[in-house]
């Protein structure tokens, strides 16, 4: 195995255990209900060896043996109950820590933000946060409570049969180290086996997602059968990963059975000759009678169960290992900037945003996205920034939300770096429309709401009243509170975007930042929805990506952006003037038919 590889399972080897931390009570109460377990084994095997030599030997009358026959049923009914709370005990363990481990990982994409996520397979980010994270539960359910009881019981059961019979003890304790021996050599490479299994089962999530949402497209294009056999080869894939894994599982399997088999028949021949007197050692020079042998070969078996089910268990920690390790690269992806936590700035009013020689490279070597960007955004003004696709618009605006960190140079709020502004106060003054507005699984009362959730029905029912909502929401069978799908199922585009809309009238945030809100849209659909925009622009800061002349002329201030730089700055009459860049785009524009 390569030294990096072997590195990275170690790496991750150390972050599951310190995950176990909050679920180790949990993880307690199963290794305490498991030696429960073993000792009450133990007193079983002791009464049916008794009632046996009791009954076939010393044949004693029923009533003696009564009282062994009623201590045999109680501790068949505890060792029941005994299992049930261990089983109850390991999936606490096992549930605690998943919640914590997932919880972590939607918080850290929370800070990554979009910037990060734009650049993932959504299928990837969904089966990592899903499958991986279940893959992580008998690790800490079943293996480390058993690595731990594979020790314990076996020691305690030798400590009852070397009194009895050295040479029994003997052949048990040289025989338990090579279970593990053997499962830890059979199942080398295990982990990189479930690793790659998980990275062909995000490979299949991804296709699929992209096949369910592209469904439309691919049919009107007729490539629905071309992807379909895409989907079916990466399933495949997939299925021999899986056959792998198994092939491992059962060839440990296989180990195991053999020499528990071995063993176990190594020590019934030597009671069997012992007590027919062919052997006459090993047994502390008194010879063993039916009952001292029946104990020992019943606890034969069990001796090795403990062993027997770390092996079976082995397999959960390479899947354990194989799904951190893609968990761990998602956690260990680099925050976008760095939030103190007091803030600097006023949470209610700015004067002023500066961009000074801004760059911003999302992957080293590639060109970057933006070089040297320098303006001012001052608080009341409306700035149109425009420019061709891939000019670095939206890169503005992932900076200004603080989706990313500038490569070189600073972004000032006030003369306040804003790296130094708490970022949850700082986005409390921004609102944001996108080309296609995201709704959530809910009531569309609930998806206004997201802008302020604490807010009043009536202002609720106003901020709808200002993007129109209530046009389209007298028509539907429950209002404003009928339900969406995901992504707005149920409603067309331009009514997802009125909702959108009055989500940011809700929020009431003094710096609006618009990236192409009416792209797509229809004209009754644009001219609302532009309506709107401008009554929710009054006396508000104003950053709009847009190639819309009309929302070009209606501007303060123009940016134009080319090649990640500012190429032109100032208003519609001066820059059409002008004949550069921005005259350029205007007469493609209008070529074009916008506007």
């Amino acid at each position: 195995m390569p030294k990096t590889k072997s590195s990275s399972d170690k790496k991750s080897l150390r972050w599951l255990l310190k995950q176990a931390r909050p679920a180790r009570s949990w993880t307690y109460v199963s290794v305490g209900l498991g030696f429960t377990g073993g000792a009450l084994l133990v007193a079983q095997a002791g009464f049916l060896a008794n009632l046996i030599q009791s009954i076939f030997i010393d044949g004693l009358p029923r009533q003696v043996l009564l009282p062994s026959f009623v201590g045999l049923i109680i501790v068949v009914v505890l060792r029941a109950v005994v299992a049930w709370g261990r089983e109850v005990a390991g999936f606490m363990s096992g549930a605690k820590v998943r919640d914590e481990v997932r919880g972590a990982l939607m918080k850290h994409l929370a800070v990554l933000g979009p910037a990060y996520t734009a650049r993932q397979k959504t299928g990837e980010l969904s089966s990592t946060v899903l499958e991986q994270v279940e893959g992580l539960n008998d690790f800490f359910s079943l293996y480390l409570p058993q690595l731990a009881l594979a020790v314990v019981i076996p020691a305690a059961m030798l400590a009852f049969i070397f009194p009895i019979s050295w040479a029994a003890g003997l052949i048990l304790l040289l025989s338990a180290p090579l279970i593990p021996l053997f499962t830890v050599l059979v199942g080398m490479g295990a982990e990189s086996i479930s690793q790659r299994n998980f990275q062909a089962l995000a490979r299949l999530s991804a296709h699929f997602l992209d096949v369910l949402q592209g469904l439309t497209t691919l049919k009107l294009f007729g490539r629905s059968s071309a992807v379909a056999e895409t989907v079916g080869r990466t399933s495949a894939d997939y299925r021999r990963q899986t056959m792998r894994v198994l092939r491992v599982a059962f060839l440990s399997s296989a180990v195991l059975e053999f020499f528990t088999s071995v063993s176990i028949a190594l020590v019934a021949v030597y009671l069997g000759m012992s007590y027919l007197g062919y052997l006459d050692f090993g047994d502390w020079g008194s010879p063993l009678n039916l009952g001292a042998g029946f104990f020992i070969l019943l606890l034969a078996p069990d001796f090795f169960m403990p062993l027997r089910e770390l092996g079976t268990h082995y397999h959960a920690r390479a899947d354990a290992v194989g799904a951190a390790n893609e968990i761990v690269k998602v956690l260990s992806a680099p925050a976008p900037a760095v939030s103190f936590p007091s803030p600097r700035i006023s949470p209610v009013n700015f004067q002023r945003i500066r961009f000074e020689k801004v760059s911003l490279a999302y992957d080293s070597g590639r060109r970057p996205a933006l070089s040297e960007v320098s303006f001012d955004l001052r608080a009341g003004e409306q700035v149109a920034l425009v420019g061709a696709s891939g000019a670095g618009k939206s890169s503005v605006l992932n900076l200004i939300m603080g989706f990313v960190a500038p490569t070189n140079g600073r972004i000032l709020i006030d003369d306040c770096p804003l790296e130094l502004v708490h970022t949850e106060n700082w986005r409390r003054m921004l609102a944001w429309i996108g080309q296609s507005p995201f709704l959530f699984h809910g009531t569309i009362r609930e998806n206004i709401l997201l802008g302020r959730p604490e807010a009043d029905p009536s202002e609720v029912q106003q901020a709808a009243r200002f993007a129109r909502v209530g046009e389209f929401c007298r028509l539907l069978p429950q209002g404003i509170d009928t339900p969406v799908g995901e992504q707005g199922i149920g409603l067309s585009r331009g009514q997802a975007q009125r909702v959108a809309l009055a989500r940011a009238f809700l929020k009431s945030a003094p710096l609006l930042l618009l990236d192409e809100p009416t792209a797509g849209l229809d004209t009754d659909n644009e001219r609302l929805v532009l309506a709107s925009i401008k009554a929710l622009a009054n006396r508000r800061t104003v950053l709009s990506v847009t190639h819309r002349l009309e929302t070009m002329q209606a501007a303060d201030r123009i940016l134009v952006l080319a090649d990640g730089r500012i190429a032109e700055q100032g208003s519609y009459t001066q820059l059409s003037a002008a004949g550069g860049v921005f005259a350029r785009l205007v007469i493609g524009s209008e070529r074009n038919g916008c506007g």
